[in-house]
């Protein structure tokens, strides 16, 4: 969440859910977490988050985010294709990328 820098609303999330999770403010969009049992694997899954499914989110620096990330020793990957793009996973393995968009 800090290297995101998403912002905690989990005190906007009902709580009559039957289960763990948060809320989490993403420029004009909010995330929803939640905490149930997972049946993907946490190994086996590629190293490289494009070649996995994943959420894509837009962002203006990937820079910033790179080096909030290196101060974090959280591992990222760059586009294979060569475009402004970083990929990397949450503890849970999930796959994020931020797609540079330096006009937002």
């Amino acid at each position: 969440m800090e290297a995101f820098n998403f912002q905690d609303e989990t005190y906007l999330r009902p709580s009559t859910l039957p289960y763990p999770g948060a809320f989490l403010r993403c420029g004009i969009s909010q995330i929803h977490l939640m905490q149930l049992p997972s049946p993907d694997p946490q190994s086996g899954r590629p190293e490289h988050g494009g070649r996995d499914r994943h959420v894509a989110l837009t962002i203006n620096n990937i820079d910033l985010l790179k080096t909030r990330l290196e101060k974090m020793n959280v591992k990222y990957t760059l586009s294979h294709s060569g475009r402004r793009a970083l990929f990397c996973r949450d503890l849970d393995g999930n796959a994020f990328e931020f797609m540079e968009d330096s006009t937002i």
